[in-house]
């Protein structure tokens, strides 16, 4: 599957936390990611990471394009809805895309192991 990786600020390290726990199930996988998440994730799982611009820089609208094209299967988007984002157009955007395309996505770790149930199988 081709899955995407996507973490707020606030996320990033819970999201790193999640990869590295499930780090045999992800190393199956095709994995893309915005940029500064994508980063981090390489650097302390070694996994391959396709990275894309850091979602403030259009980020997120590369992986709602890949999303549009057929070219995400599954999207891990670990979101901070206490945080005001300044690129939340883009944001909402990626999630709305994910619906007309009928791309899942996990917003939060629970949906996240639900997610990871499913690729274990």
């Amino acid at each position: 599957m081709r899955i995407a990786l996507i973490a707020h600020d606030k996320k990033k390290k819970e999201l790193l936390e999640f990869v590295q726990l499930n780090h045999d199930v992800f190393e199956k996988h095709d994995l893309y990611a915005t940029g500064t998440t994508g980063g981090i994730i390489k650097e302390h799982t070694g996994l391959k990471v396709s990275c894309k611009k850091s979602g403030p820089l259009g980020g997120d609208q590369e992986i709602g394009s890949m999303v549009a094209n057929g070219k995400i299967d599954m999207i891990f988007f670990f979101r901070d809805p206490l945080t005001a984002q300044p690129h939340e157009p883009d944001v909402s955007a990626l999630l709305r895309l994910s619906d007309v395309y009928q791309t899942p996505i996990a917003t939060n770790v629970e949906a996240a192991k639900l997610f990871l149930k499913a690729l274990r199988k």
